[in-house]
C-alpha cells in the first residue's frame, strides 16, 4: 500500500510537471484551445498500471492543481469536464480488451475535446461552440496517437514494476 501511494505521488508530480511544460509550448494562433495533452500520458499509464479509480483521482488532482497554479476557474471547469469524460471513455474501452493503448488514448483525446465543448456550450448557453469540434477532433486524434505511442513505450519499460 505504501509503495502504491509513493508511485501515485510520483505520477501526480509528473502529471503536474507535464502540465506546466505544456503551458510554455506556444500553439499556432489559429488553434485556440489546442494542447498536446502531455499530462494525459501519465493518466493513460496509471489507467493501465493501476486502475480506473486511480486514473480519475489523478486526473482530478492534476486538473485542480494545474488550474490553481497556472490557469483560472474556467480552465478548471473545462478541463474537469474533458478529463472526467476522457477517463470514462478510456476506462470503458480498456475494459473491453478490444483496443490497443494507442486506440484508448486516441479515444480519450477525442472525448476530452467533446467534454470541454459540452462545458463551454453550457457556460455560454450556446451550441455554436461545436463548430470548432472538427478542428479539435483532428488535433485530438493526432495528439492522442502520439500520447498513446509514448504511453505504450512507458508501459513496456514499467512492466516489471508492480504498483
Amino acid at each position: 500500500m505504501k509503495r502504491r501511494a509513493a508511485y501515485f505521488g510520483i505520477f501526480t508530480a509528473l502529471a503536474l510537471i507535464f502540465s506546466y511544460i505544456e503551458t510554455m509550448i506556444p500553439m499556432p494562433a489559429g488553434l485556440m484551445g489546442v494542447k498536446l495533452g502531455l499530462a494525459n500520458l501519465v493518466i493513460v499509464v496509471v489507467l493501465y498500471k493501476m486502475n480506473v479509480r486511480s486514473a480519475y483521482i489523478l486526473a482530478a488532482a492534476r486538473i485542480f492543481l494545474a488550474g490553481f497554479l497556472f490557469a483560472n476557474l474556467f480552465s478548471i471547469i473545462y478541463s474537469l469536464a474533458g478529463g472526467m469524460l476522457s477517463v470514462t471513455v478510456m476506462g470503458a474501452l480498456k475494459k473491453t480488451g478490444q483496443f490497443s493503448v494507442v486506440g484508448v488514448s486516441l479515444a480519450g483525446a477525442a472525448a476530452h475535446n467533446v467534454g470541454q465543448l459540452l462545458a463551454a456550450a453550457l457556460a455560454l448557453e450556446s451550441y455554436n461552440v461545436f463548430y470548432y469540434l472538427p478542428v479539435l477532433i483532428l488535433t485530438g486524434v493526432f495528439t492522442g496517437i502520439i500520447i498513446g505511442i509514448a504511453a505504450q513505450e512507458m508501459l513496456k519499460r514499467l512492466r516489471t514494476i508492480q504498483f
